[in-house]
């Protein structure tokens, strides 16, 4: 773990622990990189409710009920899927917030529209309208895999901050 990750995972640790709510991730281009991470730190199991892969279309339709209206009309690389992603891991789980990652990693899969790098990420609290980004990462597979991960760890804090204000 980089530095920078250590202590974004440290800060969201101390803000889940104090607020005694649990984190539920589903990810897609990440492959479990975000729940990898989160999970690295000790004790993280007292906060961190379980992690959804869901790679293929398929997977976000079975396990997640993304609609494959919803995967056809924007695509699975849109911030819809990403918040439908992000809803559908807090139904299927208790935690009280969820974070999904889709996007194309590379190096190949990319379009005109949606060029490698293209990352969408959802924030969502239960009970409430989530939040969506899309945004536009450079680099090899790795560091987008990786920059995805710190955005979104990055929100989730931001998300937490807000709530304790």
């Amino acid at each position: 773990m980089t530095n920078s990750v250590e202590i974004l995972v440290e800060q969201l640790a101390e803000r889940f622990l104090k607020t005694s709510k649990r984190l539920v991730t589903a990810e897609s281009c990440t492959g479990g990189g975000l729940a990898e991470n989160l999970t690295r730190l000790p004790g993280s199991s007292l906060w961190f409710e379980c992690g959804f892969i869901t790679y293929s279309n398929q997977s976000k339709q079975d396990v997640l009920s993304v609609s494959v209206e919803t995967i056809e009309e924007f695509g699975a690389v849109s911030e819809e899927v990403a918040l439908a992603m992000a809803e559908g891991a807090l139904a299927q789980s208790s935690a009280d917030y969820s974070v999904s990652i889709t996007g194309i990693a590379g190096p190949d899969g990319g379009t005109d529209d949606k060029p490698v790098g293209t990352v969408c990420i959802a924030w969502c609290e239960r009970n409430t309208s989530g939040s969506t980004t899309r945004i536009n990462f450079s680099g090899d597979r790795q560091k987008i895999r990786e920059q995805s991960c710190l955005l979104a760890m990055q929100g989730l804090l931001d998300i937490l901050q807000k709530a304790s204000d």
